[in-house]
């Protein structure tokens, strides 16, 4: 049983390699992300005898080549939410935050939490893409919106009867509840 825990950031990662009782396989050490590297890492993980488990934090986009080029070399892989780890095992009373630090306590929650551990899939980056593009949407309708209320702001003084033909008072133009004008 073989824990490698990853401290994500942009572009390099610390990796360390634990198994039960505190044994340290390798001290933690900086993998770059780019391909040839990460090709050399996970070669790295698959000669490691028994199972391997590698965990690393949710960290934005920066988790993603490392991840992504493990999964594909058939490496089991858990990311995990930050605040999971930062409550593992934290002493209140001094807290010591170094790379390497932070990868051999994402190692140890790896031991620790074995079993629970749920395996990264492609399609979480599917979901992250469709998640962006609604947003893409929402800020689009919005910037129309805020235009339409300043072209009909600008063309109410200019061209009151359009307003007089919907027997609309001028002073309901928008409904607030919706945000939409009404004509």
């Amino acid at each position: 049983m073989n824990a490698v825990g990853v401290d994500v950031s942009k572009g390099k990662s610390t990796v360390a390699f634990v198994q039960p009782f505190g044994v340290v396989i390798a001290q933690p050490f900086e993998v770059s992300h780019n391909e040839q590297e990460l090709k050399e890492l996970a070669e790295r993980i698959k000669r490691l005898p028994g199972e391997t488990k590698v965990v690393m934090e949710y960290t934005g986009s920066y988790y993603e080549p490392i991840a992504n080029a493990l999964h594909n070399e058939g490496i089991f892989v858990s990311v995990v939410n930050p605040l999971l780890i930062d409550d593992y095992g934290t002493n209140r009373v001094r807290k010591v935050k170094t790379d390497k630090k932070d990868s051999l306590k994402i190692a140890n929650y790896a031991l620790d939490r074995w079993l629970d551990l749920r395996e990264y899939i492609l399609s979480m980056t599917y979901a992250k893409r469709l998640k962006l593009l609604i947003s893409n949407i929402f800020s689009t309708t919005k910037f129309l919106l805020c235009k339409k209320i300043i072209l009909s702001l600008c063309l109410i003084p200019a061209f009151p009867m359009p307003i007089n033909c919907f027997h609309l008072p001028k002073d309901n133009l928008t409904d607030t509840r919706s945000g939409l004008i009404l004509f």
